[in-house]
């Protein structure tokens, strides 16, 4: 029987209830109140704020902003230090007994927050979402002050980098601010913390019939923290959605409970939906309380797909079928808006990269905005994100502090995103020190925390350095669920022809874990400027690619990166601040010509055309073929319900001929040709070709003119 689990974690104040709304969906959580406007912002470079007074009166000569925000664009690109944000807002209308929180998307870097004077609390980590429980200290007008710390030191996450360097800044911007968005929420006096969600289809029938007959089942694990002391029976509702919207499962049930607890409710989902690359198919969990009255005290939504990623035999396997995947990194970052990005820049930046066929993401080096997870649940990108221990050094991963810091942020990424079926596993480290022993005490104490919160997850981390190992125990790497391997040969780690034996060195020390490609790509300070930079970024990708997908236990491949991004390293001769040349677009979006070969490099399938008839004459027609990737390419995964269509047009754009093919199975080689009307005498013709997934988008396409653009038109 196929089991979906769902909890709801104990941890009380850190985590908003209603993070959920920012999702496509109605909202169906606790009353949410914004709070993205009207705010007041003031700079304090002598951290002279608090003895002032300005945790309960707003000074004067403040500037208006709305959230998210960044200081760090603008007159204060480069301030590090402290500064405040301010903003009045009245009392949300509730009724009697209401519990009412404030809840931050996400501050960078620590915060230090105060309602009318009183002091709520601080949070460190600029990446993910807390609260506060304001219920008491609210009044009929309010102040809301925030005091906010961007520097970054010896034990902060992200800290000082290459292994420690006093005063070395880590390779992105340290952009202070409210950098995601602020909302209260108002509930009963009982209230969803939140769930979460695991999912275990039966893949024995997946295998037997080809569709999931008669199986499947949801476990939800309520966490539901009250107000009050008093004991309270609660009407509990929980109704699983399908894809479709409609209602897939349900369960109602009184639950007699005081203070915080846990509540798990099975749901038998029948012939559930599977989430997978071209099926992104996501189901909904709502879960309401009632009380005594019928009253509703709180709702909560959540999304959750139904869904197997495994490792078998060193390969990627989904839902019972292996695949090999192909992505990039993401800086949350842009000249506009900097870290405090906004629906607008997110949606364009992942549609242009699903575009690249963007099936694998270690989305970047820190927590991702709630709605980077909700696009990549809903197009079919699998995640392995990261908390931003970036070349930190053994001492520092060592130090008790950085510990139990790396434990609370990896805690709140696991609690905030944890539900998201494109979340294949979680990393802990980016370029540290994990060759050490202190390296190795630090992964394993960090992925025992993860096994507790999320034991379905694989867990790893991202290493540099592997090649250079003796034996596989110098590393934590031998612990790690599978192995994620950065390498720049022909850039930062040496020759371009070193690839090949750092590889295979690899494969000798780990014979029996899969790898994936955590970062590669060429860094433009390795070049003259920006036009050789990009050439040699195009040799780099077309000569390593077929060396990765030569071994079958590399399951996937991530390109780093999208976009260059704002840095004070890694800049051209010269530099102090700019933006790091890596990526396929610049800063301001625009394509590379690196772009257009990773696009075509890491396309599912390949077309190939051409115009049959004399050479002489104008084409009668026309052949083509559609070629889909088989397990020896990277990327793979099976073409189901692929289309194929083609259309010849004459020099006015009237179509000559036209035709498509649908596809149940993609497995082979198909050709097609096509055939000219014999009374057409256009001028030129056009041949387009367009392969498009279920998910209507476009996996290949081809175009061949006639006459090609560098020769005399034949003969009719």
């Amino acid at each position: 029987m196929t089991r979906v689990w769902i909890r709801i974690s104990p941890l009380a104040g850190l985590l908003a209830c209603s993070w959920a709304l920012l999702f496509a969906f109605p909202a169906l959580s606790a009353t949410r109140t914004d709070l993205d406007t009207n705010w007041l912002f003031k700079a304090d470079p002598a951290e002279a704020g608090e003895s002032s007074g300005w945790k309960s009166a707003i000074p004067g000569d403040t500037e208006s902003v709305v959230v998210p925000h960044t200081w760090n664009v603008g007159r204060l690109h480069d301030f590090l230090g402290v500064a405040w944000y301010f903003r009045r807002f009245d009392m949300p209308a509730a009724a009697p007994g209401a519990h009412i929180e404030l809840n931050f998307g996400a501050t960078f870097y620590k915060a230090h927050v105060w309602l009318n004077g009183v002091e709520l609390g601080v949070h460190e980590g600029g990446f993910t979402a807390y609260s506060f429980d304001i219920t008491s200290t609210l009044r009929a007008t309010n102040v809301l002050a925030v005091r906010i710390d961007n520097r970054p030191g010896i034990a902060t996450i992200p800290g000082f980098a290459e292994k420690g360097s006093p005063q070395a800044r880590y390779d992105w911007w340290t952009y202070g601010g409210i950098v995601r968005n602020v909302w209260l929420s108002t509930t009963g006096p009982a209230w969803i913390r939140r769930q979460h969600i695991r999912s275990l289809p039966d893949m024995g029938a997946v295998a037997r019939a080809g569709a999931m007959a008669d199986t499947g089942a949801a476990v939800i694990e309520d966490t539901i923290s009250f107000a009050g002391a008093r004991a309270m029976p609660i009407t509990m509702r929980t109704t699983a959605f399908g894809p479709d919207n409609a209602v897939a499962a349900s369960d109602t049930r009184v639950v007699a409970a005081s203070g915080a607890g846990d509540v798990t409710v099975s749901l038998k989902l029948a012939h559930p939906k599977l989430w997978s690359i071209d099926t992104p198919n996501v189901y909904r969990m709502v879960v309401e309380f009632r009380g005594e009255d019928g009253r509703v005290l709180d709702e909560n939504s959540s999304t959750f797909g139904v869904r197997t990623l495994e490792i078998k035999e060193r390969h990627l396997v989904i839902n019972g079928e292996r695949v090999r995947l192909t992505g990039m990194a993401r800086h949350e970052d842009s000249p506009w808006e900097g870290l405090a990005e906004t629906r607008g820049t997110i949606l364009y930046d992942y549609d242009d990269m699903k575009s690249l066929h963007t099936t694998l993401s270690r989305p970047v080096h820190y927590p991702q905005n709630p709605l980077v997870l909700d696009y990549a649940d809903r197009h079919g990108i699998v995640l392995i994100p990261e908390i931003p221990v970036w070349q930190f050094s053994e001492a520092q991963l060592a130090d008790p502090r950085v510990l139990a810091l790396a434990k609370q942020q990896m805690r709140e990424m696991i609690e905030e995103a944890g539900n998201h079926p494109s979340i294949f596993g979680w990393s802990v480290a980016n370029e540290s020190s994990m060759g050490t022993p202190a390296g190795i005490a630090y992964f394993r104490a960090i992925r025992a925390m993860i096994r507790e919160l999320d034991p379905q997850r694989f867990v790893s981390f991202a290493d540099d350095a592997l090649p250079k190992l003796e034996r596989a125990e110098q590393s934590a790497a031998k612990d790690a669920d599978f192995i994620m391997m950065n390498q720049y040969f022909g850039s930062w780690h040496g020759p371009a022809s070193g690839l090949g034996a750092a590889l295979d060195k690899v494969h000798q020390l780990f014979p029996d874990k899969m790898v994936i490609i955590s970062e590669m790509g060429f860094a433009g300070v390795f070049a003259k400027g920006p036009k050789e930079a990009d050439l040699a970024r195009i040799k780099t990708i077309q000569e390593q690619m077929p060396q990765l997908a030569a071994r079958d236990w590399v399951a996937g491949t991530l390109l780093w990166c999208y976009q260059d991004y704002k840095s004070p390293r890694n800049l051209w001769p010269g530099e102090t601040e700019g933006y790091v040349d890596h990526g396929l677009v610049d800063e301001a979006r625009q394509r590379k010509p690196s772009y257009f070969v990773w696009k075509s490099l890491t396309s599912p399938a390949n077309i190939a055309v051409q115009w049959t008839g004399s050479k002489d004459r104008m084409p009668t027609g026309f052949s083509l073929e559609v070629r889909p990737h088989t397990e020896s390419d990277l990327p793979f995964y099976r073409l189901r319900n692929y289309k194929l269509d083609w259309r010849v047009v004459d020099d006015k754009g009237v179509p000559l001929t036209r035709g498509e093919s649908h596809f149940v199975e993609l497995s082979e080689a198909m050709r097609v040709a096509g055939v000219i009307p014999s009374d057409a005498a256009p001028v030129t013709l056009r041949l387009m070709v367009t392969l498009t997934a279920p998910t209507g988008l476009i996996a290949d396409t081809e175009t061949l003119e006639w006459p090609a653009a560098d020769q005399a038109r034949p003969a009719k």
